[in-house]
């Protein structure tokens, strides 16, 4: 199918792009701090035969690899806490931030390059990377450098019948992903990735190690939903996992705009959000098309009299069904083949043929279908640009705005993944056609503020700017709560509180506030 074919240029390996040389000053003594802390092998200065190739290996985006690429005077390869611990002292006493990488899927990049020339050390996760599955619980711990896919294969082998809701892109990192929420296809039943975690341990900025009772209620409430980068480094979350039938149903059902389209997806942005827990429906709009797919947790029967009921206009049918389990849906989504091995999910490669830019909205009432008439001819002004629409209600909208950091809950409907992509040429046409869509949206969203998900971080909504040494709550403020609506001061409260000097510190980061406003 054709969405297939474009995401699988964001998600699959196809060439190497040579990183640049990029003359840091400073550091030394951070370096001298690490070669006496940690094994040699460990840490990768940028004269190191490997540090190229571990630097891109989980590089996502060919555009953070360029000669202007900032890139960090050293890399981390931690194997057991101690590290992490030794990495963030030695930064602290010499002065070099450092920033953490768990899969790469930062659409900003801020997990390994700066915006800014700086001195910094990246702390790649990838070998703290382990499952620990307890049945009997229906618990595990999983170590940040996991990815989404290798959770989803420990937990689905070790004990059948239980699964983890969490994103549809096996390759994402659970260290982001958790940090800033966690979309996907069972969201709705059992919310986000975020509302499953009930323990973890971080490192924070004293270089403490610390667990749910000794952080406090504060900073586990902040690390759940609040971005990543901001309160210390996670080494593992305990996640509390979900029970699955040995059956569920997808359905990958395409419309054209000549077979209507547009009103399919009119009707669907009030339809998805009212329908029962079990089911998810999302929408991949392209060009001169609209894709819905839909995971089920329960059998092509049961499913086929729910849509017959609740949103007929879509036509299902039962040679739309494909029955399998949780497990193989997980790769379904992606390959559209049952073929497709399972082993798939543990595929940690990374593409750098394709330049994407990412923007997000979220919707609270449904745009009209004369609004739509126009959108959708938006996808005729280019061959690289997609929407991806992913509905709320159920579990995700009953859980209050404030419980968590991530505050798109009550009366949320979906929300709005905008992507364009191109290859060597084409940047220009894409980041146009991005930013003018944006645009054009902008009175059919959510206002006041204008949403975003932190998961999908966009630099154009606002950066970071430092007064004093530590970052400016006022410049902060102004991306800040498109992400996390109100919880944003309570989130940098918290930031005072946890680390006030702002060692951990992006160009988005939360910024440390010590008294209210």
């Amino acid at each position: 199918m054709a969405i297939s074919t474009r995401m699988a240029l964001l998600l699959t390996v196809c060439c190497f792009v040579p990183v640049p040389s990029f003359a840091s000053s400073g550091g030394g003594g951070f370096l001298q701090c690490l070669s006496a802390s940690l094994p040699r092998e460990l840490v990768l200065s940028q004269d190191s035969p490997s540090f190229g190739s571990v630097l891109l290996s989980s590089i996502r985006n060919p555009k953070f690899s360029t000669p202007a690429t900032v890139r960090p005077l050293c890399i981390v390869t931690p194997t057991n806490a101690s590290h992490v611990q030794a990495a963030v002292l030695c930064g602290v006493r010499h002065g070099v931030r450092v920033r953490v990488r768990s899969g790469g899927h930062d659409y900003e990049g801020l997990s390994y390059r700066s915006e800014r020339p700086e001195a910094f050390a990246v702390v790649d996760l990838a070998r703290l990377r382990a499952v620990r599955i307890d049945s009997a619980a229906a618990t595990a711990w999983v170590d940040s450098g996991a990815t989404v896919g290798e959770l989803y294969y420990a937990v689905a082998k070790a004990a059948p019948g239980l699964a983890f809701p969490a994103g549809v892109c096996a390759s994402i990192g659970v260290g982001g992903h958790l940090s800033g929420g966690g979309i996907g296809m069972m969201m709705r039943k059992y919310g986000l990735s975020s509302d499953n975690v009930i323990d973890a341990t971080i490192v924070d900025a004293r270089g403490r190690i610390l667990d749910k009772d000794s952080m406090g209620d504060d900073l586990f409430w902040a690390i759940r939903g609040g971005g990543g980068g901001s309160f210390g480094i996670v080494l593992s979350w305990k996640v509390r996992l979900v029970p699955v039938p040995p059956t569920v149903t997808f359905f990958n059902i395409q419309k054209t705009v000549d077979q209507g389209a547009v009103k399919a997806v009119t009707r669907w942005q009030t339809v998805a959000p009212a329908l029962p827990e079990d089911l998810s429906i999302r929408v991949i709009v392209q060009p001169r098309q609209a894709l819905f797919q839909s995971l089920y947790l329960g059998n092509c029967s049961a499913l086929l009299r729910t849509m017959s009921s609740e949103f007929p206009e879509l036509g299902m049918m039962r040679a739309d069904c494909r029955e399998m389990t949780w497990l193989q849906s997980t790769v379904y989504i992606n390959s559209g083949d049952l073929k497709t091995p399972l082993e798939s999910l543990l595929n940690r490669t990374t593409s750098l043929s394709t330049f994407t830019k990412n923007k997000s909205d979220y919707v609270k009432e449904a745009i009209t279908e004369d609004s739509w008439e126009e959108i959708f001819p938006w996808f005729n002004r280019t061959s690289a640009g997609i929407i991806i629409l992913e509905p709320h209600g159920g579990r995700v909208g009953s859980i209050a705005d404030a419980d968590t950091p991530y505050p798109h809950r009550s009366g949320v409907l979906y929300n709005i993944q905008y992507v364009a992509f191109w290859t060597r040429s084409g940047a220009t046409d894409a980041t146009n056609w991005i930013s003018g869509l944006y645009d054009f949206m902008e009175p059919l969203v959510s206002k006041d503020p204008r949403g975003a998900y932190v998961n999908y971080r966009d630099l154009d909504i606002g950066e970071n700017t430092v007064v004093g040494g530590v970052t400016s709550y006022d410049s902060g403020k102004v991306w800040g709560e498109k992400y996390f609506g109100g919880n944003f001061e309570r989130l940098a409260i918290t930031k005072g509180e946890v680390d006030a000097g702002d060692y951990f510190r992006n160009e988005q980061s939360v910024p440390p506030l010590v008294s209210r406003k």
